[in-house]
């Protein structure tokens, strides 16, 4: 008995050794299971992170969507925005996004009264596993093979489902057209190996677009060595929208 307990006592210390030695190795592991598993590791899987140490709340990623998109410009229709968090001294939150964050922002609050504020940049999160797909009656809202959430107008009816699906607020339905539309990053812009127009004019380097299965792109290495949580990671949706310095104010 004693004998039998001595080597259960050393295989679950070698087995605690090797789970810690792992999760040392790779501590971004977790975060990237989160978005499941691509169907082919050897092809493009793409994710964007969003270091919200670096966002300074100037709105360029939110016009130039607009602009490379043709997204509708009444201040309401949006594939990117920017929203303003500011926590006041007694505990307090306002969030704010004027016009997406296209013009900037007015800080309404007093100094004194401010204990932090910051910006968040928001977009689809390109979900492995979305609500939004699951709901679609007609099959318009799919995945393409490298994990972008996308959206066939040639398909849609306009029923809505998704936009109520989708738990990040990410869609809306065009005044024209009368179908569903949001963000693709920029896949007609990611296929001819560019990058997505709101990484291309960020001025501070806020956003991050990469291959999460290229384990030496900037993505993955963005990962490795900062703090980065997804949103609403209770909702298990396999988002592949990562952020940085994420407070748990945000929602």
């Amino acid at each position: 008995m004693n004998s039998t307990r001595r080597n259960f006592l050393k295989k679950s210390a070698a087995l605690a050794g090797t789970i810690l030695a792992t999760s040392a190795l790779e501590p971004f592991k977790a975060i990237i299971f989160a978005a499941g598993e691509p169907e082919d590791p050897t092809k493009p899987w793409y994710g964007i992170g969003i270091d919200i140490e670096k966002c300074i709340g100037c709105g360029m990623c939110a016009k130039s969507c607009k602009l490379e998109n043709n997204v509708p410009k009444e201040p309401f229709f949006f594939r990117s925005w920017v929203e303003q968090y500011t926590i006041k001294n007694d505990g307090k939150i306002t969030v704010v996004s004027p016009n997406g964050g296209i013009d900037g922002f007015n800080q309404t609050v007093p100094a004194d009264e401010i204990f932090k504020t910051f910006f968040v940049p928001k977009m689809c999160n390109h979900c492995a596993k979305s609500p939004c797909t699951q709901v679609c009656p007609v099959g318009a809202t799919f995945e393409s093979p490298e994990g972008i959430a996308l959206v066939d107008e040639t398909y849609c009816i306009g029923c809505r489902y998704c936009i109520q699906a989708c738990p990040y607020g990410c869609r809306y339905l065009h005044p024209v057209k009368k179908v569903v539309d949001k963000c693709t990053l920029c896949y007609h812009r990611i296929t001819k190996g560019l990058n997505p127009a709101c990484v291309e004019v960020c001025p501070t380097h806020a956003r991050i677009y990469g291959d999460l299965n290229d384990k030496e792109g900037e993505l993955v290495k963005f990962l490795k060595e900062h703090n980065c949580q997804v949103l609403k990671p209770n909702l298990n949706t396999g988002s592949k929208l990562y952020y940085n310095d994420l407070s748990m104010e945000v929602r």
